[in-house]
């Protein structure tokens, strides 16, 4: 991986960290490239049972585009003629990276230690789980710089807070504190700052050592759930049920049920 994403398997858990943490963890081609990278290796790796996606510095998780970079792109395409590659990155970048993030088939925490705007809202909001420091700030950017929203924020914003105040928030960008974005809906908890790394990897921790087969699995049943009815749903339980009862964390959760023991999962 690039310096600018660090990238860690330790015991299960697999740290991905931001680390432009003097641009504020903007996303310029090098970062995009490694992140992109690092969560599709994440996803892909069997060995790997919880993921922590995290942000070097104190003032960012990640503010979105780099628009230093971003704004030579945009003079080059349009002297030649090629306004409509521009936005390229969202194909090329965006998409790949919210896509390993959303479907990872294991359990995802977002630490939000500072800002997170734009795109870094939208990878944020891609995780499974949001802890915050109580100064995180969060804001939608898009229409700030004439530009709709991507990285799958058009679809995990409403399915959090409602498609009314989910489009209040992209055509009016402002910045959501820590307090307003958990009375949202947006963050599941908020720690003091000092405190989020370590709350953050205990947190992880404990889901790397967890019944990963069940985790996968109540991922791919809510994500389902949202998008099909009720029978089908029922139908998609089902299949999962069978799933994860054939799994052997579960013989081994039933079996240390029975001997009043704490169960020591194995992943799989």
């Amino acid at each position: 991986m690039a310096d600018t994403v660090l990238y860690e398997v330790s015991d299960g858990l697999a740290t991905i960290t931001l680390n432009r943490p003097e641009a504020m963890n903007a996303l310029n081609t090098e970062l995009k490239n490694a992140l992109r990278d690092a969560t599709q290796a994440a996803a892909s790796d069997g060995s790997v049972r919880a993921v922590l996606l995290t942000a070097a510095g104190d003032r960012a998780f990640c503010v979105g585009q780099d628009l230093k970079e971003h704004v030579d792109t945009l003079i080059e395409a349009r002297e030649s003629g090629a306004s409509d590659t521009v936005m390229s990155t969202v194909k090329d970048h965006y998409n790949p990276i919210t896509r390993a993030l959303a479907g990872m088939p294991k359990p995802l925490v977002a630490a939000v230690n500072g800002v997170a705007a734009g795109a870094g809202f939208g990878f944020a909001l891609a995780a499974d789980y949001r802890i915050v420091a109580d100064t995180a700030k969060f804001n939608t950017s898009f229409t700030g710089v004439a530009l709709t929203a991507d990285s799958g924020l058009s679809w995990t914003l409403p399915r959090l807070i409602g498609p009314s105040r989910a489009s209040d928030l992209l055509l009016f960008p402002r910045n959501i504190g820590a307090e307003e974005a958990r009375d949202l809906g947006i963050v599941n908890r908020i720690v003091p700052a000092a405190d989020l790394a370590e709350e953050a990897r205990k947190l992880a921790r404990t889901l790397a050592e967890g019944p990963t087969v069940a985790y996968a699995a109540i991922k791919e049943s809510v994500a389902f759930a949202a998008t099909h009815t009720l029978d089908e749903a029922l139908d998609k339980e089902d299949e999962l049920q069978t799933r994860a009862g054939s799994s052997e964390d579960h013989y081994l959760a039933v079996r240390s049920f029975l001997d009043k023991t704490k169960p020591n999962y194995l992943g799989r």
